[in-house]
């Protein structure tokens, strides 16, 4: 979690962050995942040296993937999470943007309730684009699932898409396999603990959908843990 002196909130695209005791530029660019040098730019600094307690920074976003299967992950040592559960947006279009002004619409006052999103390249992101949730990068409890304790201890990916309708994309499914495979492995959570939505007990809902490859997902998984 983020220091108790330093403060980080939400604004359309991007990011905002209140310097604490001891950061640096390099420290906080490690805990949202973005290099040093774009924090610098985007706030005007040309020295290092200006940065101050208590200074406000742009934190450019949202944190998305760069050309490849996965983008960097900030990940941090946290026995919270035990959990991955994954959820299909039931939605034909949509990026990290729009499902954050849609979930504070419905009272989620901390904004997009899902950790991760990937995008299926509408609503202008690229097709298996990862977009990395304030959510993660503080380091908080999600707002994706409110049965078995999950929103507490679970890691909430979402795909766009509506699965009961079709499957995801072959690049969704890339980016799925890359991420989950990323954050078991730090977190050390078992296959069997790496769950849809459907699952959690008390939850009754389709999520992530018919169509969603489930199958295919375990088979990939065990594949990579097999390496």
């Amino acid at each position: 979690m983020l220091p108790s002196a330093a403060t980080a909130t939400e604004i359309p695209g991007n990011f905002t962050h209140r310097v604490g005791p001891n950061e640096t530029l390099w420290s906080i660019g490690k805990r949202y995942g973005v290099p040093y040098q774009q924090i610098m730019r985007a706030n005007g600094l040309v020295d290092a040296s200006q940065l101050s307690m208590g200074r406000v920074l742009v934190i450019p976003g949202p944190q998305v993937q760069a050309p490849g299967p996965l983008p960097r992950i900030p990940l941090s040592p946290n026995g919270r999470w035990h959990y991955i559960v994954i959820h299909h947006s039931a939605t034909p279009t949509g990026n990290a943007r729009v499902f954050d002004r849609s979930h504070r619409r419905r009272g989620f006052t901390q904004g997009l309730g899902y950790h991760f999103l990937i995008d299926n390249g509408s609503a202008g992101r690229r097709d298996g684009q990862i977009e990395i949730g304030a959510r993660w990068t503080r380091q908080q409890v999600g707002a994706h699932c409110n049965a078995g304790g999950m929103n507490y201890h679970g890691i909430g990916i979402c795909l766009v898409g509506d699965f009961t309708r079709r499957q995801p994309t072959s690049a969704q499914m890339d980016s799925l396999v890359a991420l989950v495979d990323e954050l078991r492995r730090y977190y050390r959570i078992p296959p069997d603990h790496i769950i849809r939505h459907r699952d959690v007990s008390g939850k009754r809902t389709a999520c992530p959908g018919n169509d969603f490859p489930w199958a295919e997902l375990r088979r990939r998984l065990a594949q990579r843990a097999a390496l």
